[in-house]
């Protein structure tokens, strides 16, 4: 028997037995144990690449491979990439709120895979960003494509998306509710509490998938053990000042860097500009070497100066200015770093070094406090967890979840009022001068995402193509006013487009433009229609966006706009066509979600 035939009877017997909601519950289970097997996988695989390029190197002195390993990561991702995937990497998350708005939540199926093996070389590699976002892409793919596969609606296809989310974040930190939370915060854009349930059962089944699988050798863990004072608050205020306006300066850095790449038009130069770039930072900062984790765990445990190994600078080892500098160094390289890893065609995402550069603006912040206060007077393992929320909060504008991914690697809410506090801050100040996180701006910009606004995002998801009316009868500019009333006789509309030749809009007219002279003889043979029309108040494009076209609207006050695509006339769109369109929308979205 044929697999589609299975599909068909396996699906109908599950229409007439399992109810939509616990079949969602069953979905979600099974996309968070996937999910979680893939993170599991591609931590492993990108810690046995790293184990394997650099276990050698002698801390001693400058290893020069530093130089060449991020270059040959980049171009095999790039080449992968292209030649058997047929995709462009980029930015991760991005890509799947660009596929939530205005794909339908369809994600291609061999994003699956194609961003696992693509991390695996560029991070394994060399390239300065995390394995977070590209296995958050590979969770939301497993979700979409189970959607597509039990041929769900739109929405249920977006909560299994957030369910792979959710688990691979879990699996990746073995941290449940910074799962959850993150795909409510940076993936879904709307949810309801029915919601909530599939998001928990994906969570846990990805974390207790790591959990079996690695135990507590999860990507970041840390054990609390200095405890938190009051006297700390003041320092704890300023530190989230500090990591919002540090939050600002990743996210410029960033989009900057990322432009200049992008100013070079042939994707190997760029591969080979970008990398060449990368492999320097590395070879004379190497703590950028890579996902940034275990540079943050030696600082946590007090030993900064191993971040000097394997560079220049290891005959400073024992200068505690020079090692300031050298971090401060390090700290403001990395989101430069980072940029030119995902711009020069690398894969990966920014999760990871903002968690990094938290960690490190923590450290100096309490090192240097202690160093000319007073020695001991903060924690600086306190200090770097909570720089990590901070920035986190401020580059992906997702304060709760920073706040409980620290809480859950650290196994504990001992920190959990800095926690907030500083991530408040953080929050705060970055969204000042950043309205945006670093994954939205530029479809925000583009218009190709609607933050927080319902009305916008129903609207994002009506397309003007299939509103275009095509039953107004045509006339060309040289024919009589006679014509045009032969055409009134039996058109039901009172909208008549002018059209030449080459079917180019030359005006309208309607039926109030004529009722005076339509029923005089000598009017009917003298007047042509070219002295009767006029210009359309606007017109728009098939292509346009809702919003522009409604902007449009608004601006003329008009209840009809014609369509021009390419300088050809193609029909009208009605606003009353669209409110019914905009009404149908929030009703299905109402049925799908209590479905």
């Amino acid at each position: 028997m044929k697999p589609n035939n299975l599909l068909v009877k396996f699906l109908i017997w599950r229409i007439k037995h399992i109810p939509n909601k616990n079949f969602m519950l069953i979905l979600s289970g099974i996309i968070g144990i996937f999910s979680g097997l893939a993170a599991v996988s591609l931590k492993t695989s990108v810690h046995y690449i790293q184990g394997f390029l650099t276990s050698g190197f002698d801390v001693k002195y400058a290893n020069y491979l530093y130089i060449g390993y991020p270059l040959v990561g980049i171009l095999l991702s790039l080449f992968i990439a292209r030649y058997f995937f047929g995709e462009r990497l980029g930015h991760g998350i991005t890509n799947i709120l660009y596929s939530i708005s205005k794909r339908s939540s369809i994600i291609r199926r061999t994003k699956i895979y194609s961003r696992m093996i693509t991390s695996a070389l560029t991070v394994g590699l060399g390239g300065s960003v995390g394995l977070e976002a590209p296995i958050v892409v590979t969770g939301s793919a497993i979700g979409s494509n189970m959607g597509s596969l039990m041929h769900l609606n739109y929405k249920r296809r977006t909560l299994l998306i957030g369910c792979g989310a959710a688990g691979a974040i879990s699996a990746i930190f073995n941290s449940p509710i910074a799962g959850v939370i993150f795909s409510i915060e940076i993936i879904l854009a709307d949810v309801i509490i029915a919601a909530f349930i599939p998001l928990l059962i994906a969570s846990v089944s990805g974390a207790l998938v790591s959990l079996l699988l690695l135990g507590d050798n999860v990507m970041f863990y840390f054990k609390l053990t200095d405890t938190l004072k009051a006297s700390d608050i003041p320092f704890y205020i300023l530190l989230g000042i500090l990591c919002g306006l540090g939050s600002v300066y990743f996210t410029r850095v960033t989009y900057v860097i990322e432009g200049w790449v992008n100013k070079i038009r042939h994707s190997v130069l760029k591969a080979v500009v970008g990398g060449i770039a990368l492999g320097l930072i590395v070879f004379i900062f190497p703590p950028i070497y890579g996902e940034g984790y275990n540079t943050i765990k030696t600082l946590l445990a007090g030993n900064d100066s191993v971040i000097l190994n394997s560079s220049p600078f290891f005959d400073h080892i024992d200068n505690t200015l020079f090692l300031i500098v050298f971090m401060i160094g390090v700290a403001l390289v990395k989101p430069m770093a980072s940029a030119l890893t995902v711009g020069a065609g690398g894969s990966g995402g920014l999760f990871a070094p903002s968690l990094f550069l938290g960690g490190m603006a923590g450290y100096l912040y309490a090192k240097i406090t202690n160093l000319v206060i007073g020695e001991n007077l903060i924690s600086t393992s306190n200090f770097t967890l909570v720089g990590m929320c901070g920035l986190m909060s401020g580059v992906l504008h997702a304060p709760l979840t920073a706040i409980f991914l620290i809480a859950e690697i650290t196994s504990g809410y001992t920190l959990f009022v800095p926690l907030m506090l500083v991530s408040a801050i953080a929050y705060s100040t970055s969204s000042y001068f950043e309205n945006y996180s670093v994954y939205t701006k530029r479809l925000i910009e583009k218009g190709d995402l609607i933050p927080h606004d319902k009305d916008r995002q129903v609207l994002s998801l009506i397309h003007l193509s299939k509103l275009i009316e095509k039953d107004l009868l045509k006339i060309h500019p040289d024919a009589t006013l006679g014509d045009l009333v032969d055409l009134v006789r039996i058109s039901k509309r009172n909208i008549f487009p002018v059209v030449d030749e080459e079917e180019k809009l030359m005006g309208i007219v309607t039926l109030d433009d004529i009722r005076e002279l339509m029923f005089d003889e000598e009017s009917r043979k003298n007047i042509y229609v070219k002295s009767l029309m006029h210009s359309p108040p606007e017109s728009v494009s098939s292509y346009e966006n809702m919003l522009s076209v409604m902007g449009k609207f608004e601006k003329t006050g008009a209840w009809n706009l014609p369509v021009i695509d390419d300088e050809k006339y193609t029909g009208f769109v009605s606003k009353s066509r669209i409110f019914n369109a905009y009404r149908k929308k929030l009703i299905n979205q109402h049925r799908e979600y209590v479905s």
